[in-house]
């Protein structure tokens, strides 16, 4: 068994694909589509479904891959809290964690908690937890890397 991918459901599937692929670099796994018809109705078990669908890797990674679909018809719904039972956020291993805070919130994402170390001072495990621009729970985490904190 091996996980395949993870999938947002968006408002705007171009908008959010760009910010991903700005902020940490995606790259399309393949030309984006629209899925319709029967199948993909039955599939889902919702009726007349028509959805733009975007693939994208991460960079060097032919692994998991990101998908955000945009239906035509999507129900609007309250902004997800941390604590909230389900899907809760989507982590991503970076190197330099103020450098990808920084563009999160530079590229419309928001701040949610603050940088804290799970980590010793010695060997740091730095994580933050943040929002993207459609309001998903994103948490960055720095892992110690050999090199010494900085002051």
């Amino acid at each position: 068994m091996r996980l395949l991918h993870v999938s947002l459901t968006a408002r705007d599937a171009e908008a959010l694909a760009k910010f991903y692929k700005q902020v940490f670099g995606f790259v399309d796994r393949r030309t984006p589509m629209r899925l319709f018809g029967e199948n993909v109705s039955r599939g889902n078990g919702l009726p007349d479904s028509n959805i733009y669908s975007i693939w994208l890797n991460l960079p060097d990674d032919d692994g998991p891959f990101l998908e955000i679909m945009e239906f035509d018809e999507a129900i609007e719904r309250h902004m997800p809290a941390v604590n909230e039972p389900g899907y809760a956020h989507i982590a991503f291993e970076v190197r330099d964690l103020q450098a990808s805070t920084d563009e999160v919130l530079k590229c419309g994402g928001s701040l949610l908690g603050e940088v804290t170390n799970f980590g010793t001072h010695e060997h740091p495990h730095l994580i933050v937890y943040l929002r993207d621009p459609e309001g998903n729970i994103l948490e960055l985490e720095q892992p110690f890397s050999g090199e010494k904190p900085k002051a």
